[in-house]
């Protein structure tokens, strides 16, 4: 958002410059909605300063199936988000501890779940298995990329069997859960960590309201899907402020190195 742009909260109605708004870490200071966020603007207050070294970065989709029209969405993607793809993924330090970072945008295509997403989430926890550094994955996405066809499907497998790879390896795997997670990434590497994090009022869940109700055509209760009913009901362990996800991660990171 621009600087000069006065930024209407959703949830309390008031106008701020989007200079406040960035100032609290894209948080309304009035009401505390948490706003979308893009990685690159994550790691500055997640990571140690100049700490983050991506690796995996020249890794591009192709069109397996041969959509007619995919590799123009995929540039007009790329463009808007300035990504080569939905998921980010290095390593950092973070209050001087290593760990493996990913951070996925729903600015690429809705943050779906695709060849690359997939193959960047196992390279990451993989590497966290093979140097004995906890993962960290900041998760957004609306599903699984249906224009991959099966090869998009396939990624939940991939990614759950990696993430049991790591706990078998007894390396620590946490989650932050932001707005919104969805779809096939909700259902397979989003709820393997050992501990789940979510962002204040994030949308949490598999499919969406509506479907769900069609289905069992009954009314959904109030709040359903947020972070915290989802805490409630225990798919959540931890809701965090984000301007107290770095000093939580660090103390979690020192909690649970002594399983490595």
């Amino acid at each position: 958002m621009s600087n000069e742009e006065i930024v209407t909260c959703p949830n309390c109605n008031t106008g701020q410059s989007g200079t406040v708004i960035d100032e609290h870490l894209k948080v309304c200071p009035s009401c505390g909605r948490h706003f979308r966020m893009e990685p690159l603007e994550r790691i500055k207050y997640i990571a140690d300063e100049g700490s983050f070294v991506e690796f995996s970065a020249n890794l591009r989709s192709l069109n397996p199936i041969e959509l007619v029209g995919y590799e123009e969405k995929l540039s007009e993607a790329e463009a808007k988000a300035q990504m080569k793809d939905a998921v980010i993924t290095g390593t950092c330090l973070i209050e001087g501890k290593p760990a493996v970072l990913g951070l996925m945008s729903f600015n690429f295509m809705g943050g779906s779940m695709g060849s690359v997403v997939g193959e960047k989430v196992s390279r990451a926890l993989r590497k966290g298995m093979e140097e004995k550094l906890p993962v960290i994955l900041y998760t957004t996405s609306g599903g699984a990329r249906m224009q991959e066809g099966i090869f998009s499907l396939m990624q939940m497998a991939k990614t759950a069997a990696a993430a049991a790879e790591l706990d078998e390896a007894r390396v620590p795997f946490f989650v932050v859960l932001c707005d919104p997670t969805t779809g096939g990434v909700t259902a397979s590497f989003a709820m393997l960590a050992d501990i789940i994090i979510a962002e204040p009022g994030a949308l949490i869940g598999f499919a969406g309201p509506r479907v769900i109700e069609g289905t069992i055509r009954q009314s959904l209760p109030q709040g359903f899907q947020r972070a915290e009913f989802q805490q409630e009901k225990g798919f959540v362990d931890i809701i965090s402020p984000r301007k107290e996800q770095k000093k939580l991660l660090s103390t979690l990171i020192e909690m649970h190195t002594q399983r490595i």
